[in-house]
């Protein structure tokens, strides 16, 4: 069985939540209405996993979870609003050591959880399994002051072709905010290549993701919502709610935002991503990594990337969340190196030429 703590101030959503889990048959559930009481079961009941709501009376979610992770650290998911600050507050809720999230379809108080069951059930087992990152408020501390010291970026002129045309395409799901902090910012202003990311995240989380990560990395990150030409300097985010793939558009090599894609399960889809890349590039002069997530998503695409001369890296089972995308990739033999999360900026860079 799995002990699995329930926290929402609605009683309605509580409700429902509990049900779909008692359905599964193999969860024991109990339930806190704040986040006190949440920190007080984390205690009495000592569970395996957390659903987490962040706006509470008493004591908010977020706070809960600063006080659960530093008493007694649990995998926690956090169920928040599709609003732009129910995004912002779900980072804040990763970098505290939440291992996943899920936005609820309707609002505050869903009438409609069956539109998410299943994502819900699979990200709660997962995360019952998950690998905790310890994060300390010191390493925290640290990145704000790289952010403050940062190095203007250089012109662009000056960064173009420095090592050649090349290409980092990275694919990413559960836990990958936190882990895309461990590599982004660790990669120079003058880095020579473009880098696209395809993280599986709703629609209305990309572009407050996007602003974030510009504000700790030194390269220019943008939410790729409209066709872009690719350029040297920049990190491209797929918006979520759509997929990201390149093209070519006046002879430049253009990322573009499209429709979901139903034949693929996961989105933005990386294995979409990787198929227009081996189409429009030179698998040679490309970079693939796939880091923690369920599932399979770029697996095979990424494995024709190292088949065709390119260069993979797949995140290695002690850094990451959840083993998932990097094993498959492993398993297809598609792996040029498997390192730890902190290890994978530094291998770029040699790579890249830097």
């Amino acid at each position: 069985m799995i002990k699995l703590l329930l926290v929402d101030d609605s009683a309605l959503m509580r409700r429902q939540l509990a049900n779909v889990f008692q359905a599964e048959g193999d969860f024991e559930i109990r339930q806190a209405r704040n986040g006190q009481e949440a920190v007080e079961e984390n205690r009495a009941f000592e569970p395996d996993v957390v659903t987490l709501d962040i706006n509470m009376p008493e004591m908010d979610g977020i706070t809960a979870l600063s006080l659960i992770m530093a008493e007694r650290p649990v995998p926690v998911v956090m169920v928040s609003s599709l609003t732009e600050q129910g995004a912002l507050a779900t980072f804040e809720a990763l970098n505290l050591g939440a291992v996943d999230y899920l936005a609820k379809p309707g609002g505050t108080i869903s009438l409609s959880i069956e539109e998410i069951s299943a994502e819900l059930v699979a990200k709660v087992r997962a995360a019952a399994g998950a690998r905790l990152k310890s994060r300390t408020a010191r390493t925290v501390s640290n990145r704000l002051r790289q952010e403050q010291a940062k190095p203007a970026p250089r012109p662009l002129a000056v960064r173009r072709g420095v090592a050649g045309e090349g290409l980092v395409v990275i694919g990413v799901s559960t836990g990958g905010p936190r882990t895309l902090e461990d590599i982004l910012p660790r990669l120079p202003a003058d880095f020579p290549w473009p880098v696209l990311v395809s993280q599986h995240m709703p629609a209305s989380f990309t572009l407050p993701f996007a602003q974030r990560m510009n504000g700790l990395c030194t390269l220019n990150v943008v939410e790729v919502a409209r066709p872009m030409p690719v350029e040297p300097g920049t990190i491209y985010i797929g918006k979520g709610g759509a997929d990201m793939v390149v093209g070519q558009r006046g002879g430049c090599l253009t990322v573009l935002s499209k429709p979901e894609n139903h034949d693929f399960l996961w989105h933005p889809s990386v294995e979409l991503l990787g198929r227009s890349v081996l189409e429009h590039c030179d698998p040679a002069r490309v970079i693939g990594i796939l880091l923690t997530g369920m599932g399979y998503d770029g697996a095979d695409a990424f494995a024709e990337i190292k088949a065709r001369g390119g260069r993979t890296i797949a995140e290695s089972e002690e850094s990451s969340v959840v083993f998932g995308m990097p094993a498959e990739l492993i398993a297809r033999g598609g792996a040029s190196l498997v390192l730890h999360a902190e290890k994978i900026a530094a291998q770029v860079n040699t790579w890249a030429g830097r």
